[in-house]
């Protein structure tokens, strides 16, 4: 009796969920981050469970054919649901109408040929395997695509790891002790069962907390980044300098102005949406030319900083003069026009400086470096302490 509440209990909570879950879906605006997918999954294992309660867990009909077919499709969806949330692109309908006629063919030959203990075993010794791959698919992720969430992958891990030993469990006393191992009245059917529940009341909100931490960090790298160039814009910046200066070896940085000689040419001969594109391809070979851990921004118009970090007075003005090159001897991509656009900038570097506060009085400096260079006929590099 207990054992049936609880199953019923689990029951209310995954169809709740499975509700909230589109629910939340339909208010991403298209970015639906795999919850749609997550929803059929609950609703799949909750219209199992029910189906469970109607038919006895013992049954060797229709019924509990499907509850099992539903019961090993509803983790897959879970499966599909987090590759759409971590960015992977995939089908959901066809795998599981797969996996759910292949499955039902394999009870209904197993069940015909060795018995209904075997197809019940089938179905704990499948959820085993699956559980035990989603555990290790869950580590990996850990160092991949969720390196964002190591804690929480390792929380997911132990949480599905720890269903996968009990359907683990389940198949070894099923193939020992047949469907007696099934009763709902067994103090293992009844652990079985809590922490079912637990995985169905703690799971979801779960999800929705990281849904929620995605469009948050999302926000915040959108409030820290230029929406043309993806390049940090001055907030980001000021962060990134903050962070730097924060270290306890940190070394002094040196400013470099990048400017597009006439760009206003372009623009007024080529259109905004060409200069655009010159925009994102100053930007894109600004990245390529910096070196790791240096500071890439937009500034605004057709202005970019760079900060060079960790170096000195020589090496920023031999990176001022290889983004100058990389940038007068590459084309801009993508325009289709009969002759392709060059551009050339003008850089302006400035001394070193040591903490974020002194970034306006050095971003002056380079800017006074800039113009020289702008008098002296554009595309050279001029510094600040000649």
């Amino acid at each position: 009796m207990i054992t049936t509440v609880i199953l019923s209990m689990l029951c209310v909570h995954l169809l709740c969920f499975c509700v909230m879950f589109l629910l939340i879906s339909t208010r991403l605006n298209g970015r639906k981050m795999g919850m749609e997918v997550f929803a059929l999954g609950n609703f799949l294992l909750g219209l199992a469970y029910i189906l469970q309660l109607l038919g006895g867990p013992a049954n060797g009909g229709v019924m509990s054919i499907a509850n099992h077919t539903m019961t090993l499709c509803a983790p897959v969806a879970y499966v599909l649901g987090a590759m759409r949330f971590f960015n992977r692109p995939t089908s959901v309908w066809r795998p599981l109408l797969t996996l759910a006629a292949v499955y039902t063919a394999l009870q209904v030959a197993v069940q015909a040929t060795l018995g209904i203990e075997a197809r019940h075993a089938l179905l704990a010794g499948s959820c085993a395997l699956l559980f035990l791959l989603m555990t290790l698919a869950v580590l990996y992720a850990r160092g991949t695509v969720a390196k964002d969430l190591r804690v929480e992958m390792i929380v997911f891990a132990v949480l599905i790891g720890g269903i996968g030993v009990l359907n683990a469990a389940k198949f070894v006393m099923i193939v020992q002790g047949g469907l007696a191992a099934l009763d709902m009245n067994s103090g293992f059917q009844k652990v079985f069962y809590i922490y079912m529940s637990f995985l169905g009341t703690v799971l979801p909100p779960c999800a929705v907390w990281l849904v929620l931490r995605r469009l948050t960090d999302e926000l915040r790298t959108m409030a820290a980044h230029d929406p043309l160039t993806h390049l940090l814009n001055r907030r980001g910046l000021t962060e990134g300098l903050d962070a730097h200066f924060r270290t306890r070896l940190a070394e002094p940085a040196y400013l470099l102005i990048v400017d597009i000689d006439h760009f206003k040419r372009i623009n007024d001969t080529h259109g905004h949406k060409v200069g655009d594109l010159v925009l994102s391809h100053v930007a894109e070979v600004l990245k390529a030319t910096a070196r790791k851990g240096d500071l890439t921004c937009r500034l605004g118009g057709e202005e970019f900083l760079l900060i060079a970090l960790n170096t000195d007075r020589t090496g920023a003005m031999q990176l001022a003069e290889r983004v100058r090159a990389a940038i007068e001897h590459s084309a801009v991509p993508g325009i289709g026009l009969n002759q392709p656009i060059q551009c050339t900038v003008t850089v302006g570097v400035s001394d070193a400086f040591t903490s974020t506060h002194a970034l306006d009085e050095y971003l002056q400096h380079a800017d006074a470096a800039l113009y020289r260079g702008k008098t002296a006929g554009r595309n050279r590099v001029e510094c600040a302490y000649d």
